[in-house]
This record gives structure tokens, sequence and C-alpha cells, in this order.
């Protein structure tokens, strides 16, 4: 029983798989996959900043924070 679930799971992710495939045409170049990678590595470093400030109870923290924020959205914005 356990081992026909098993064989089902793999056939949905198999055909999910299949519809998550990026559609074939021209490739991005190294300029355009680094621009990707810096923008998601901001992106990231943006939501790890949201995290903190949240959780942040010093007020210079909060404003050392705050400062990282302005300074990632303004980057991030310079990427378009």
């Amino acid at each position: 029983m356990a081992r026909g679930w098993e064989s089902k799971s793999v056939e949905d992710q198999q055909s999910q798989a299949a519809f998550s495939d990026p559609k074939p045409g021209p490739r991005p170049s190294s300029v355009q996959l680094a621009h990707q990678r810096q923008r998601q590595g901001l992106l990231l470093s943006r939501a790890r900043v949201v995290q903190q400030l949240e959780a942040a109870q010093n007020a210079q923290h909060r404003q050392m924070l705050e400062a990282a924020l302005a300074d990632l959205d303004a980057q991030i914005a310079q990427l378009g």
C-alpha cells in the first residue's frame, strides 16, 4: 500500500516538473544571469534584514537595520 502511494507521488512530481520547465527559446546571456543572481542576492538580504528588523528591540540596532534596508532598496531600484 505504501509503495503505491510513493509511486503516485513520484508520478505527480514528474508531471509538475514537466509543466514547470522553462519554455524553449533564447538563453539568457552571462551578463543577464549575473544580473539575476545579484538581484536575487539583494532580495534575500532584504528579506533577512526585514526579519531582523521585526525582531529588533534596541533603538540603535533598529536604526542600523533601517539604514541597511534603505540601502538595499536603493540597490534593487538601480538594478531595475
